[in-house]
């Protein structure tokens, strides 16, 4: 893979991801043309997604919303369903 691509996230020329994070064609495509720092954003979004939804990824329907939502936040490739969370009260929960 190459060194420095320009990323299908930002647009920018940085270093590659460089390793395919899942052994499928969406897996290649994010090792080929996503940037390091995109990816880093996409696994602390995906952090969120899997929390707030409480998403069990034993479960097929569960792992396909996820790379739908991957899909649409790293390509711009607008899925099914998207994921909205809700921050509007950030701080303000109280236990």
């Amino acid at each position: 893979m190459a060194d420095q691509i320009k990323c299908k996230h930002c647009g920018e020329r940085r270093p590659a991801l460089g390793y395919a994070p899942f052994p499928n064609e969406i897996g290649q495509q994010v090792g080929a043309e996503i940037c390091q720092p995109c990816w880093q954003e996409w696994l602390q979004k995906q952090s969120q997604i899997i929390n707030h939804y409480g998403l069990d990824l034993t479960n097929p329907d569960a792992q396909n919303f996820l790379f739908d939502n991957m899909k649409g936040y790293l390509f711009n490739e607008a899925p099914q369903q998207v994921a909205q969370i809700d921050t509007s009260k950030e701080g303000s929960v109280k236990w």
